[in-house]
């Protein structure tokens, strides 16, 4: 079956020009163009398409009021926004709705046009295969999953409105040379989107050095970050140069920068002032053409006004500061995420694994993730290991503190409270089996059960061992 496109455009001459780009191989796509608003949402109503190419100049409404329709009556869908040369501040407000990308229509923007609907699609193709249900695709090249084609920044996985703010902001900080702050709660990617600014910057072909400033004590911190000669200190027998030096003509990363004491701190705002450091135990400085980026899990300016952060390094970071939102906020991108870390797993382990059961998605969306990304990442990882050569992740494998935690409270809407009761007890039974080897005496242990209340329990469910471990105790 062909992709569908519905392309809402009011000039005939650009809705022709597209057409004629998009149904051409390789793209080969169905596309049914409409001159207004009232008639795209008329064609949504009554037909099944997979993605919408909207403008901004209609007849009867701006696009901006449309997508706000669109989203609320169709949200699966996605949306690719197309504006007028110039006009890049109401591109930012379509992705804040929820748009899924934007082109702006100067040049040969056309071919611009098919990438941002190759993403799209690829995006939604992603999400429907985690959902266990077949997804478009356009033809090669292959779709990129990652919001990279929207705003050319690498490793970033997502279609949340919340990630496309932080992304709008961290492409014009890629644009600049000024110091950034990556502020948000630990696992939300602070290390990704630092490494995708310093890439989409014109800095990527420097270096980028990396230093968690919480990793190493306080007299290692100095001297890693500004260097030393030989003889400086006991121990010094060789010179190091620091990694401000090694991030010469690139950008230096400074994550939990928190973590530093005051007297680490003040140098650092002593070399970003001057911008040149003294090695310890030197007696010249060198000059160094460095371009930071800090982190930090910490409210810096409360530190600030607490006095374990110096108030004037802080309001020197404070330029571009970019906070970057927890899971919680970005539900949506939950689905996404899991299934390009089981993705990842693939060529790496040659599981047969290809997604996850609704249910199990649902368990996942509904967890609030106190570890953000990476404790996600580090679920999948288990949820592979226990898959035991099945195609797709059930509910019975996901971690029971995740299905405890109240997920399908509204996942499940109207559904009984029996029902529910039934799946979080099948879920949580399940995965103690699995963690004590399917020895039943262990897992009615863990369970605060005796092995007949927990043998009853399982019949009760339908809850089956294995086979093959059928006689195991």
């Amino acid at each position: 079956m062909a992709t569908s496109i519905l392309l809402i455009e009011d000039d005939v001459e650009t809705a022709r020009l597209i057409v004629r780009a998009l149904e051409r191989p390789p793209a080969g796509v169905a596309v049914t163009p409409v001159w207004s608003a009232h008639a795209g949402l008329e064609h949504l109503a009554a037909h099944p398409v997979d993605c919408v190419l909207l403008d901004y100049r209609l007849p009867d409404t701006d696009g901006l009021t449309c997508l706000r329709t669109i989203r609320r009556q169709h949200p699966d869908v996605p949306v690719v926004f197309v504006t007028g040369a110039g006009s890049e501040e109401v591109a930012v407000e379509a992705m804040q709705l929820g748009a899924r990308s934007y082109v702006t229509k100067h040049g040969q923007y056309l071919p611009r046009l098919l990438e941002r609907l190759r993403e799209a699609l690829g995006a939604r193709e992603l999400e429907q295969a985690a959902r266990g249900r077949p997804g478009p695709a356009l033809a090669a090249p292959r779709p990129s999953w990652e919001l990279r084609e929207r705003y050319r920044l690498e490793g970033i996985v997502g279609q949340s409105a919340a990630l496309a703010g932080v992304l709008a902001e961290a492409e014009r900080a890629a644009a600049s040379d000024e110091i950034v702050l990556l502020e948000g709660e630990t696992g939300t990617g602070k290390d990704v989107l630092a490494r995708a600014i310093h890439n989409q910057g014109a800095r990527r072909p420097g270096p980028f050095v990396a230093q968690n400033c919480a990793a190493l004590p306080e007299s290692l911190l100095e001297s890693e970050l500004f260097g030393f000669v030989r003889g400086a200190f006991t121990g010094a027998d060789r010179q190091h140069p620091g990694l401000f030096a090694q991030a010469d003509g690139g950008t230096l990363f400074l994550d939990e920068i928190s973590a530093a004491c005051l007297p680490v701190q003040a140098k650092l705002l002593r070399v970003l002032e001057d911008g040149a450091v003294r090695p310890l135990g030197g007696e010249r400085q060198r000059t160094v053409d460095v371009r930071v980026i800090a982190a930090s899990n910490r409210d810096l300016r409360r530190a600030a006004r607490e006095g374990t952060f110096r108030p004037d390094l802080y309001y020197r970071l404070e330029r571009l500061r970019i906070r970057l939102p927890p899971l919680r906020e970005r539900r949506e991108d939950i689905a996404l995420l899991a299934q390009h870390f089981l993705s990842e797993l693939v060529p790496r382990t040659g599981t047969s694994l290809r997604g996850f059961d609704p249910q199990a998605l649902r368990a996942l969306e509904g967890y609030a993730w106190p570890g953000n990304i990476r404790e996600l990442k580090s679920e999948v990882h288990r949820l592979a290991a226990r898959a035991d050569g099945r195609q797709r992740i059930t509910l019975d494998l996901v971690s029971p503190w995740i299905v405890a935690d109240g997920p399908f409270a509204d996942a499940d809407g109207d559904r009984p409270l029996k029902e529910i009761v039934h799946d979080v007890e099948v879920a949580v039974i399940h995965a103690r089996l699995q963690e004590h080897g399917y020895q039943r005496t262990a897992t009615a242990r863990s369970l605060g059960l005796s092995r007949e209340s927990l043998w009853a329990k399982m019949r009760q469910l339908g809850i089956r061992l294995r086979p093959r471990q059928d006689g195991n105790v």
